[in-house]
């Protein structure tokens, strides 16, 4: 492999090899107040964002989709919507995975150093190559203004603690990697009037760790985080701060703010034909031996009030239809009972267990801890609105269903006349 082929750590490189992000890592161990992860928004760019959740073995079969169509592909990646070692398993499964079928590729994780360092002798084991970590505090009353908590093992702990414990593994995190050969980038996102003023202090303090590349990353305007009533850095700010931070470490400049499932080169507008694959991709099931991806959950359920609109909120559904497609007719299997309300975490378990044949659930709203739990037990929630024929003839053949896509979508009880008791989010 060539290590001057890594786009991000090499400006002459962007414009002619491309990398590829696997979403394959939905957890988080930190609550940052500038992120909000939405799973599904096509037309934003910025980290925490995908458009599909995929297992190990999914990840693998939409890769190899991706090297037919994009052979400049030289990195493969890890950065999210979560954090790759809050989901180590999974990140190492895919990381081994592509090390084995493509053994020139270039292999690179984002991570907020967190949980990083149990894992850096896998990551070397694997030889991956580049790691960049999220750095925004080397002071921790700085810290305890970004985070709201932090997950270490099973406890949580307070923003200003957190923020210290959290320097320190990334510190030492930094030390491990580079005694093993692995480039590393730190990027740190300016948040205006929060750490705006401490940004060379960051580069300053990783410099003597031998950190390889700095990235001062403008934060982008999220709405729906805490930090949403913040600017987005202006131009002429965004260059101070890199003039003052590169007196001390090599600056990036050219950063794109990537996709947790980004493909193709910097910048580059995303691919529908992709990102259709991409969708189609997280219901599979892959036959372990012989490497074949076939749809197994042969199902589609649906929230809806009278059975022709999806239309319902999935708190509010006391039954959910499911939906086969047989020779090319959209068919009624049954009615099922959904779990009923106020069970907490243990009904989205129970409704993930009862619809364990089912490749997707198509409702008119669902709050975000249904959507967490039932991704991670393979069933894609879709919020969307319209006919149900439509819709579900669409899952069936691949199809987008962003066409569909509720523009407003409502939270349980609101505008529906419900008991507020439903969604559990």
């Amino acid at each position: 492999m060539n290590l001057e082929q890594h786009p991000c750590f090499n400006r002459k490189s962007h414009h002619r090899y491309g990398r590829v992000h696997l979403p394959v890592a939905p957890r988080c161990n930190i609550q940052c107040k500038f992120c909000n992860r939405l799973f599904d928004c096509v037309n934003e760019s910025r980290p925490g964002v995908t458009s599909a959740l995929l297992s190990p073995a999914q990840a693998m079969v939409y890769l190899g989709q991706v090297m037919k169509q994009k052979p400049n592909i030289k990195v493969v990646g890890i950065a999210g919507p979560g954090d790759p070692f809050a989901n180590a398993e999974q990140t190492l499964e895919t990381l081994a995975g592509v090390r084995r079928e493509y053994p020139d590729m270039m292999l690179c994780v984002a991570s907020n150093g967190l949980n990083i360092g149990p894992y850096i002798d896998d990551l070397a084991r694997l030889q991956v190559s580049h790691v960049t970590l999220t750095v925004n505090a080397v002071d921790p009353a700085i810290g305890a203004q970004i985070y709201s908590w932090m997950r270490i093992g099973k406890r949580v702990v307070a923003p200003e603690e957190g923020a210290r414990l959290l320097l320190a593994r990334q510190m030492e995190a930094i030390a491990a990697l580079k005694s093993k050969g692995i480039l590393v980038k730190v990027n740190s996102i300016i948040l205006p009037g929060i750490n705006d003023g401490h940004i060379a202090q960051i580069a300053q303090a990783v410099a003597p760790l031998g950190v390889d590349l700095f990235n001062c990353m403008p934060y982008y305007p999220n709405q729906g985080s805490a930090f949403e009533h913040l600017d987005e850095p202006d131009k002429a700010s965004v260059a101070a701060l890199r003039e003052q931070a590169g007196r001390h470490v090599k600056q990036m400049s050219h950063c794109t703010r990537c996709r947790a499932d980004a493909v193709g080169l910097l910048g580059e507008a995303p691919s529908p034909r992709l990102m259709e694959t991409l969708n189609s991709c997280q219901h599979l099931s892959v036959l372990p031996v012989e490497g074949q991806a076939v749809p197994t959950r042969p199902y589609v359920a649906v929230a809806t009030m009278e059975g022709v609109l999806i239309n319902q909120h999935l708190g509010e559904a006391q039954k959910l239809l499911i939906y086969t497609h047989t020779q090319g007719r959209i068919d009624i299997v049954e009615a099922r009972t959904a779990p009923p309300p106020g069970g907490g975490p243990e009904r989205w378990q129970q409704l993930a267990d009862q619809l364990s044949d089912c490749r997707m659930l198509l409702v008119s709203g669902a709050g975000a801890a249904p959507q967490k739990v039932l991704a991670e037990r393979g069933v894609a929630v879709t919020v969307c609105e319209g006919l149900i024929e439509e819709a579900v003839r669409r899952v069936y053949a691949g199809e987008s269903l962003t066409a569909m896509a509720v523009r407003k979508p409502r939270a349980c009880g609101v505008s529906c006349g419900g008991d507020m008791m439903g969604c559990g989010a």
